[in-house]
Formats: C-alpha cells, structure tokens, sequence
C-alpha cells in the first residue's frame, strides 16, 4: 500500500497538468470556432468556386482549370495588377516615411505630446466608407475645397477625380492620410520598448543624431519597421472601399485595383469562377509574400539580437 499510494498521487498529478494544459485550447475554442467560420469557409468556398462555371448566378457544373485560364489570358487582369502593385508601393511607402518621422517626433516627449497623438490616431478611426465620402466631397469640382485652394495659390485647378493621374494620386493621399497613423503607432511602440543603453553609450562618445539615428536607432528599430511594412502591404492590397466611394476604377481603368476588377467581374458581369480564380491566384501570391517576409524577419531578428 506504501507502494501504490505514491504511484496514484503521481496519476492524479500528471491528470492536474494535462488538465491545466487543455484548458487554454477549451477556452480558445468557440473563438475559434467562429474564426473558422468568418474566414475559412468563405476561402474553402471560393477555392470551390473557382473551378465552377457560372451564369446569371447560377452554377452550371465544373470549368476545371478553365477560369485560371480566362484570367491568365486577361489584359485587363494584369492592368489591375500592375495598378495596384504600384497603388501599394507608392501609399506605403510614403506613409513608412511620414509613419517613422512622426513617431521620431512624437517620442521625444514634446509638451502637447499626447493631443499630438490622438490627433493623429483620429483618421484611422474613421470608417474606410465614410472617409472615400469625406474626401470625394474635398475633391469634388462644384462644391469641394481642393480646386479653390488651388485658385487661391495662383495654380489651374486640378479637378482630381476627372483625370487618370490626378484621380490615382488623389486616393494615394486619401490612403496616406487615413493609414499613416497605423505606422505611426507600430513604430512608436517599437521606440518606446527599445532599449536606451545603446543610445546612451552612443551620446557618451560624441555620436551626433543623425549618426545615432542610422547606426543605433533604425537597427533597433528594423525588425518593428518591417512588421509595419508587411502589415500594411497586406492590408493595401485588398483596398476596396475608398475607391469603391471616390472613382469606381475611373477614370477609364486609371484606378481600377484588382479589388476593384474582381467585383465588376462577379457583381456586374456575373463571372464568379472567374472573380474566385482572380482572388485564389491574388491569396497565393500574398501568401508566398508574406512567407518570405516572416523568414527575412526571422533573420533580421537574429542579427540584431
């Protein structure tokens, strides 16, 4: 008995620890349960989409391969493309400069400090809808304020949304004044939890801002900067709503993103197997991009720890 009373109090402890460790993933499992629903069925169904054949919203049996062909074959597929490949290139790459010179700015603690940074956290805030209406009544040539302050300075009017460039420029600034901010909070983060004794030592030798900003801060600050960047290269991709509100693609296909694209193919021309492939072949890539980004951060990490 002296034997077995040991053993059952080592049973009874291993089934305490299993317990202990099951619990988290039982609490977690209604969320993610609905997770799964919300987000995994609606991709499993329209990777099963894109292999169907629609017309006027009625599914007429298996295309095979044949939608990923169609948009293979599409001009007007790898014009969208091309759009938004440059529509994210430009957005984020000014709002990573505006981003980290605001939280530069912000981090030193100014008196107003923190009316600065709700006042630029207040854009984000707003609903993607509401801020396309806002600034197409901005951009607006009858009763907006854009071409009389223009007239004001002594320049033409531009009349933003009624040309080509002026209308892909005009959402790239709606885009930089509305997710800027996200950057901004990113960064400002990463300045506050990173480590000063570098900085310090760095003053202590007589190293200057700009030097100490180049070889101590930005180093530091590298592998925050690049979840950033992911992040928002991830979520410029898929932006619907503000062109949606502000030009619908327009001028002619100026700004026609393949959001954009991927809607009139399935909402107004009813090709749905064709709107899936486009969006299954758009994830794929997405997803090999943010693969290799995780790992080049993986090895910045390293080198920086």
């Amino acid at each position: 008995m002296a034997v077995a009373e040991p053993a059952v109090a080592e049973d009874a402890g291993r089934a305490w620890r299993l317990r202990g460790a099951a619990t988290p993933y039982l609490l977690l499992a209604p969320a993610l349960l609905a997770l799964a629903a919300v987000s995994l069925y609606p991709i499993f169904y329209g990777i099963r989409a894109s292999f169907h054949r629609y017309r006027y919203g009625i599914d007429m049996g298996s295309a095979g391969t044949q939608n990923y062909v169609n948009v293979y074959h599409d001009p007007v597929f790898w014009q969208a493309v091309k759009t938004t490949a440059k529509f994210v290139v430009i957005a984020v790459s000014i709002e990573t400069l505006l981003g980290l010179a605001l939280a530069l700015l912000v981090a030193r603690e100014l008196r107003f400090a923190s009316w600065i940074r709700v006042s630029l956290i207040l854009p984000m805030t707003i609903a993607p809808v509401v801020v396309g209406v806002i600034w197409r009544l901005l951009f607006a040539s009858d009763i907006g304020i854009v071409n009389p302050l223009f007239s004001w300075f002594g320049l033409a009017q531009p009349n933003v949304l009624a040309h080509g460039t002026s209308a892909f420029l005009g959402l790239v600034a709606v885009d930089t004044w509305e997710w800027t901010p996200l950057i901004f909070l990113i960064l400002l983060a990463g300045l506050h939890s990173m480590p000063q004794d570098p900085l310090e030592a760095a003053q202590v030798d007589g190293a200057g801002r700009v030097q100490a900003f180049f070889h101590h801060t930005l180093p530091l600050l590298k592998p925050v900067l690049l979840v950033a960047i992911v992040l928002r290269t991830i979520d410029a991709v898929g932006t619907f709503d503000q062109v949606f509100v502000l030009t619908k693609g327009g001028p002619g296909t100026s700004t026609q993103l393949i959001s954009i694209y991927s809607y009139n193919t399935a909402f107004l021309f009813t090709q749905y197997g064709q709107a899936m492939a486009m969006l299954i072949a758009l994830l794929a890539c997405l997803l090999l991009l943010m693969a290799a980004a995780v790992r080049f951060m993986r090895r910045t990490s390293e080198a920086v720890a």
